[in-house]
């Protein structure tokens, strides 16, 4: 080997030699710093048969709020016909519950009936949001709303919960169509970024993206095991979130433009729904829930609100928008969970402190 090779070859295994001495350095440093890959289960579900009873079961109880035990006889008693089949394996790695109920109609209220002579009717509408997935009845939107709005006005406003989780356009829809059946003086859309219709090629996006609300990465069933090496683990899960998060934040924003073919006949329903309102002299008023992200600086979804207030503007319908009752907030506390970031007791609470004003101003008795 000539001089000049064994030069070149000295240098590359200075190179190597010194890279892997950074990389080790890398990996003690995470390990000696205690860092380990956060790894959770997905959070999972109970239903009945009939839809008339829901658990949403998680992992653990951080913020000691879930009150459903599965372990524990007394639930197991209770709660075993749900899901029989998977009751056990379910209370083995999703130990904490909370539970929904819902009437005929699958909402989260009781049973339509004629309103009391002075009494106005608000319907919450929307999605999981709305309904309050993961959170207990006596904190949801409308239940906190309803004390709102019994505090200012005693005895002369009903909230009921027509939220249904699940559900974008045009199904969505049909949901609102039978939320009049309690005949509504006032309908709150509470309208969440993912709820417009979206065509099989716009849809077919979402397989790359996160939809910043459940984990759907981790399974629900056992803890991703992490790699061996620290340092793998910590690059690869900020290159990936930093790749989905992008991909995702602009699936949302194109949702709510000309991007999306179903933009037009969002924009429809949402029309129809105010014309069917003012048609029965009510109102509808469109309320913008935020995506629990990036509330304390950047947040990064403002054109879809924008877009959606300009929309309202344009049509002349009432429109009262979540976001600003949030932003500045610390996101991950306003989650139901780690993995499952559905508005928490304290996003309904802000919510509902939000809403009141308008609801009373719509809706005056």
């Amino acid at each position: 080997m000539s001089a000049r090779l064994r030069g070149l070859a000295a240098n590359a295994a200075l190179l190597l030699g010194s890279a892997a001495a950074v990389l080790l350095a890398l990996e003690v440093t995470l390990r000696v710093g205690g860092f380990v890959p956060e790894r959770q289960v997905a959070s999972r579900r109970m239903v009945d048969a009939r839809w008339t009873t829901l658990l949403d079961c998680y992992p653990s109880n951080p913020r000691g709020v879930f009150d459903v035990d599965l372990r524990r006889p007394e639930s197991r008693a209770r709660y075993f016909q749900v899901a029989p089949r998977r009751y056990d394996a379910i209370a083995m790695r999703h130990p904490w519950a909370v539970v929904s109920e819902y009437n005929h109609l699958r909402f989260r209220d009781v049973v339509p009936a004629p309103k009391r002579e002075g009494v106005k009717r608000v319907v919450l509408f929307g999605d999981s949001f709305t309904e309050g997935q993961g959170v207990k009845e006596a904190d949801t939107l409308a239940r906190v709303l309803q004390r709102l709005l019994d505090e200012a006005v005693p005895g002369r406003y009903e909230v009921r919960n027509c939220g249904r989780r699940g559900l974008d356009f045009p199904p969505l829809f049909d949901a609102f169509r039978a939320s009049l059946e309690y005949e509504p003086d006032l309908v709150v859309y509470a309208l969440v970024l993912n709820d417009a219709d979206r065509p099989p090629e716009f849809q077919a996006r979402q397989s790359y993206v996160n939809d910043w609300i459940l984990d759907r990465e981790n399974p629900a069933d056992e803890v991703p095991p992490p790699r061996r090496l620290r340092l793998v683990d910590f690059v690869s899960d900020r290159v990936g979130a930093w790749r989905v998060g992008r991909a995702t934040t602009r699936w949302y924003l194109d949702m709510w433009s000309d991007a999306n073919p179903g933009w037009t006949r969002t924009r429809e329903r949402i029309l129809e729904m105010d014309v069917q309102m003012r048609g029965r002299g009510g109102r509808l008023l469109v309320a913008p829930w935020p995506l629990l992200v990036g509330l304390e600086s950047d947040y990064p979804f403002r054109p879809a609100h924008e877009a959606i207030r300009r929309y309202c503007l344009e049509q002349r319908i009432p429109h009262h928008d979540l976001l600003p009752a949030f932003l500045g907030r610390k996101t991950p506390d306003l989650w139901v969970h780690p993995v499952d970031h559905h508005p928490n007791e304290i996003a309904h609470r802000l919510a509902a402190e939000s809403l009141l004003p308008d609801v009373l101003k719509l809706a005056r008795p």
